[in-house]
């Protein structure tokens, strides 16, 4: 070895004092992100505690009682609907071998690109007295009318669970089948070697290992029942959401809105705090055998019959027939559907997407590192204050968004005039940078949380070893734990992705002029009962979001097969 390449190759010594006071930029980049990120919620405080007419004892005493009942019966109902789908899929198709197991894998996540709202109108058109299922029935078994028969009505607490739940369950079930794919296969042969069934090795050693995921899938999936207005809406479910628009919208009250923002806070944080104590004590470091391949289980004929059935049958109901139904639309109205407002919207609807999962993809980075960093206090308390966002409606965040930037664009135009005589406007409210400013806010948690499990696998000994060779702690981030995310980032990053085509009360507000997004186009048509003419644009919201879970999908097979 040269003298030169030696010198090269030996270790670059950082002093103590330079390496404590890169930590501590980390540290400071977090709390001024978290300030940005706290600033709409912050505001929406202000006006909950200020109102200009205060309406909160009449919420209490009239109606209040039956939004946080409702709630609760929906947030239970929906989170026990998708655990019982997305944890008993994710098991069968990571460790049973049975026809169609390769296509399911990725079939699984169809739901994911669909919107809620969507599918509700797709299934009140298809169960409605008036839809076709009841048409044929009442020819089949010569009914005349509504009393001659009973029928299950799906604009009701029921049909907004089942609704809600086939959309939403593929977030316990991609989580869940990425930590189904990361555990140890020796784990399994050890129990079943010790006399344990399959069935009982599956409650007592893989769930439990299984559960720092479940959790987190578990707590997006309620949040994202709690934020839901469309369906919830259309099924006439009195939520807390509901009530929060009802209350803005119709009583024009936007400071007994931010009331029932705050008291909807509250959900969120013990659904946090929740997660955060399923995960007490359950972190990992490399559990996964690298090199060890997972052997499938062969199942008998019976068996892989109630596999297949268990698999399509979410796939059949959340994808396959309102898909059917949006296609059958959208070949019927497809000239008035296809034309150049129509490639307006989609060039909008993925730019807004794209820029949003770049940006909230980079904080949630931010603050999930820094807290590997220094895991303080403060850093807890700065990552549950940046996971607010996601329980504010999406309307109410805006509302948040547009109080502070809207004040910078009034100082400084006025300054601007004051000094150099010239008139700024406003330069960021009503701007795109609000709309993805608010989408960061709203989705923060996912990449914040999907980031955190991704990084306690990571052995704190990585660190040691990077720091021990002289690599600041930007270095280790992109040289050793990026490269180790790749599955916890394409995960962040495709959630975003698609949970922001499908985002529809913040882009209402905050859109610019004469701007448009699918999301907006659909709403609007729909609205108008026009759903007929939406279906080519509901179509391409879902299949912008069917590409990233099947690349997402065949990413996790690989990485299980390393």
């Amino acid at each position: 070895m040269s003298a030169d390449s030696a010198v090269l190759s030996a270790p670059i010594e950082v002093p103590h004092l330079q390496r404590r006071r890169l930590t501590t930029r980390w540290v400071l980049a977090a709390v001024f992100v978290t300030f940005l990120i706290a600033l709409p919620v912050a505001s929406v405080f202000y006006l909950a505690v200020s109102p200009d007419e205060n309406i909160w004892p009449h919420l209490v005493n009239t109606v209040l009682p039956v939004y946080v009942a409702n709630t609760l019966l929906l947030l239970g109902g929906v989170g026990l609907l998708t655990f019982l789908i997305g944890v008993p899929t994710a098991w069968v198709v990571s460790t049973c071998e049975f026809p169609g197991r390769r296509i399911m894998e990725w079939a699984l996540l169809l739901p994911f690109a669909f919107p809620a709202y969507v599918i509700a109108y797709v299934y009140t058109y298809m169960l409605d007295y008036a839809g076709p299922v009841q048409i044929a029935l009442r020819e089949l078994f010569q009914w005349q009318r509504p009393t001659d028969y009973a029928f299950p009505e799906i604009r009701s607490m029921g049909g907004a669970i089942i609704m809600l739940s086939l959309v939403l369950y593929p977030y316990v079930y991609l989580l869940a089948r990425a930590a189904f794919l990361e555990q140890s296969p020796s784990l399994f042969a050890v129990s079943r070697s010790l006399g344990r069934s399959a069935y009982k090795t599956f409650l007592t050693v893989v769930l439990p290992i299984a559960r720092p995921a479940i959790a987190v899938g578990l707590s997006l999936v309620l949040m994202e029942a709690l934020n839901d207005f469309g369906t919830v809406d259309f099924f006439a479910v009195r939520s807390l959401t509901a009530g929060l628009f009802d209350t803005w919208l119709n009583l024009s009250n936007i400071g007994g809105a931010a009331q029932i923002a705050v008291t909807m806070l509250a959900f969120v944080v013990l659904l946090v705090t929740l997660e955060r104590y399923s995960r007490r004590r359950q972190e990992q470091y490399g559990s996964r055998d690298h090199g060890q391949q997972l052997h499938r289980f062969e199942l008998s004929g019976r068996r892989k019959f109630l596999c297949v059935l268990l698999c399509l049958t979410p796939v059949l109901l959340g994808f396959l027939l309102p898909a059917s139904v949006l296609v059958t639309f959208a070949w019927q109205y497809f000239e008035q559907s296809w034309n150049i407002e129509f490639f307006r919207y989609s060039l909008n609807s993925l730019m807004l997407a794209a820029f949003a999962a770049i940006s909230t993809l980079s904080v949630g980075l931010l603050l999930a590192y820094s807290r590997r960093l220094q895991d303080t206090r403060l850093m807890r308390t700065l990552i549950r204050f940046s996971s607010l966002g996601y329980a504010m409606p999406g309307a109410v965040i805006a509302v948040g968004v547009i109080i502070p930037l809207a004040a910078f664009d009034n100082w400084l135009d006025l300054r601007m005039e004051q000094w150099f005589d010239v008139r700024t406007g406003l330069l960021l409210s009503g701007t795109v940078f609000a709309m993805v400013y608010a989408y960061t806010v709203r989705f923060l948690v996912v990449a914040t949380g999907s980031l955190e499990t991704g990084l306690q696998r990571i052995t704190p000994s990585m660190d040691m070893a990077s720091r021990s060779l002289g690599f600041t702690p930007g270095q280790t981030l992109w040289r050793v734990h990026l490269p180790m995310l790749r599955t916890s980032l394409i995960t962040a990053a495709l959630v975003v992705f698609v949970d922001t085509m499908k985002e529809l009360p913040a882009t209402l507000i905050l859109r610019p002029f004469n701007f448009e997004t699918l999301a907006t186009h659909v709403y609007q048509l729909a609205s108008d009962e026009r759903l007929e003419q939406s279906a080519l644009s509901a179509l391409f919201i879902v299949l912008a979001g069917i590409v990233p879970v099947i690349v997402l999908s065949r990413n996790l097979t690989r990485q299980a097969k390393t």
